[in-house]
Parts: structure tokens; C-alpha cells; sequence
């Protein structure tokens, strides 16, 4: 991991110094990662493809003001959240979302279990089975996008609380939370089909 930290910090250092290659070397490198990401948050096809790019565009835009606060991929993760919340924003427009979920002031007040990790319920497991991992996919994408964000980025992704935080730039309670409420509600989604497979 710090090999890789190494490794980006040196790119970086020479993308603000206007070499075009090593820009190139991080599109290499992070391209396939932020795609399946952008992918869960909207969906696959032509939009995740043009969203993908965009964040490479915008990150090579903002390249020289990137500060080594954070890492590379948070940086990249954060540009891309952005993107994807602001693209299901405008494609959603008149939608209103009819599933209920706690409004954002009642976060961070979610009962102490929330930093308890729910070992009946595990994303990654789920997805390991295709038929529930595609019906894993669909019930994700029905999230609300805070939500969704944070499941995606914690339980499939594989980001820690704190790299989250600084990527939705939000307190770390609320990460928990968040995540708390994601995976009672894809519990519940899934439900039918986690008892079905269970007879099997």
C-alpha cells in the first residue's frame, strides 16, 4: 500500500509538471476501478462510460491543485461521487423517491449498532452467488444515493470509515450511519431471495 502511495505521489508530482504520460500511467492504473464503481452508482452502458472519462477530465483540470491530504484514489473517488450524484440528480428531476429512509438530521442519532459490522448480511458474499448478486445490483441502484454511496464505496469498494468521510466530506458517525441504514434496507430488499437460496 505505501509502495502504491509512493508511486502516485511521484506521478502527480509529475503530471504538475506537465507530463502528459504520467497523467496517462494514472488513467492506466485507476480507469477500471473508477468505471465499475461509476457503474453500481448509475448503471452500466454509454453514460457510465462518458462518466468515467469525465472524472479523468476533471481530475487532469485540477491535477496541479491536488494537495497530498488525501490519496490519489480518495481524490479520484471523490471526483467521481460527485459526478454520479450530480448526473442521477438531473436524470431524476420530477422522480420522487417512494422508499422511506431516515431524513439526514436523524443520521447521526442511529442506535450505538451502527459501528457493529452486520455479519448476517455481507454485500460481498451476496455477490459471489450471480443471481442475488444481480438482484444485489438492482436493489443497490434503488438506494438513495447517499446510501448507495456509502455501500458502494465501504462494501464493495473496500474503503475505510475515514477515506470515506473525506470523500463525501461529511463526520464519520454519519458515514456509520449511513452505512447502518444501506444494509438494513438492502437486507429487507433481498430478503425473499436470501430465505429462497437458503432452501436450495
Amino acid at each position: 500500500m505505501i509502495a502504491v502511495a509512493n508511486a502516485d505521489t511521484g506521478l502527480i508530482e509529475r503530471c504538475q509538471a506537465n507530463d502528459a504520460a504520467a497523467f496517462n500511467e494514472i488513467v492506466s492504473r485507476y480507469k477500471n476501478r473508477v468505471h465499475h464503481f461509476v457503474c453500481r452508482m448509475v448503471g452500466p452502458g454509454t453514460d457510465a462510460e462518458d462518466l468515467t472519462q469525465e472524472t479523468f477530465v476533471r481530475a487532469y483540470m485540477n491535477i496541479k491543485s491536488f494537495q497530498s491530504r488525501a490519496s490519489l484514489n480518495t481524490w479520484l473517488y471523490r471526483i467521481a461521487t460527485n459526478i454520479c450524484i450530480d448526473y442521477t440528480r438531473k436524470a431524476r428531476k420530477t422522480r420522487a423517491m417512494t422508499a422511506s429512509f431516515p431524513r439526514e438530521d436523524d443520521e447521526d442519532n442511529v442506535d450505538a449498532a451502527a459501528d457493529v459490522p452486520d455479519v448476517r448480511f455481507d454485500p460481498q458474499v451476496v455477490l459471489l452467488n450471480r443471481e442475488l448478486g444481480a438482484r444485489l445490483e438492482q436493489s443497490v441502484r434503488s438506494l438513495p444515493e447517499k446510501l448507495r454511496t456509502v455501500v458502494l464505496l465501504h462494501d464493495i469498494e473496500g474503503l475505510p470509515y475515514d477515506e470515506i468521510a473525506h470523500i463525501l466530506d461529511c463526520p464519520l458517525g454519519t458515514v456509520k450511519s449511513r452505512l447502518f441504514n444501506a444494509r438494513s434496507a438492502l437486507k429487507d430488499k433481498l430478503q425473499p431471495y436470501l430465505e429462497g437460496a437458503a432452501l436450495l
